[in-house]
């Protein structure tokens, strides 16, 4: 029943889109092109800078808390991304670029750190778009069965999108609040199969019904 309804929601998959921030788009784009401006290693580098980032950000609770406050003093913000720097240099120790430094900068200056994880995965959607690679991330309440796991890649192989992509990457992550059912991302589109999507449908339909 999922892969069939799977099936049909690729045959079209304009069905509905993720909700991208248009400033953290803005930011993506900018520094994606001045990286890629340098050269296809910097926006290698750059973007293996972004990841690390990231990851530090959602590892550690105090960072977390500090890109979401924008209370912050211009001090405090200088100490808390030096922080992040560094952290995210890791044991190798080496630099962290001048274009990622920028980026953040700019962010910090208007007041938009809050924007940084929408602002990652934007820059690693265009990366993936200018490689030709399909990053499919299948989210779901449990791990997915390995046979489970087969067919939705196989059904989502033959997608449009998926041919037109020089290759596919896909990626399940576990959010018990879907409840049942996935729901899949293919770059700005997304495909709701989800168990808590439909309870929100029901819902809806009940409030406006009284």
């Amino acid at each position: 029943m999922l892969c069939s309804s799977l099936r049909s929601a690729t045959a079209s998959l304009g069905l509905g889109r993720r909700a991208v921030s248009t400033i953290a788009q803005k930011y993506s784009k900018a520094v994606y092109s001045a990286a890629l401006s340098k050269s296809p290693q910097t926006l290698t580098k750059v973007q293996s800078e972004l990841n690390a980032i990231s990851n530090v950000i959602k590892e550690v609770p105090d960072l977390k808390a500090f890109v979401s406050n924008p209370t912050l003093s211009a001090k405090d913000r200088s100490a808390g991304l030096a922080v992040i720097y560094s952290r995210a240099e890791g044991s190798k120790k080496e630099p962290v670029s001048d274009i990622t430094k920028n980026l953040f900068g700019v962010l910090s200056e208007n007041g938009r750190l809050g924007e940084t994880q929408g602002v990652i995965e934007g820059f690693n959607e265009l990366v993936a778009k200018y490689k030709g690679e399909l990053e499919v991330v299948v989210t779901s309440a449990t791990p997915l069965p390995r046979d489970l796991s087969s067919r939705l890649e196989t059904i989502l192989k033959q997608s449009q999108t998926a041919q037109q992509a020089k290759s596919l990457k896909i990626s399940n992550k576990v959010n018990p609040s879907v409840l049942g059912g996935i729901v899949v991302d293919f770059g700005d589109k997304s495909i709701d199969l989800s168990v808590s999507s439909r309870v929100n449908k029901l819902n809806n339909v009940l409030q406006q019904s009284v």
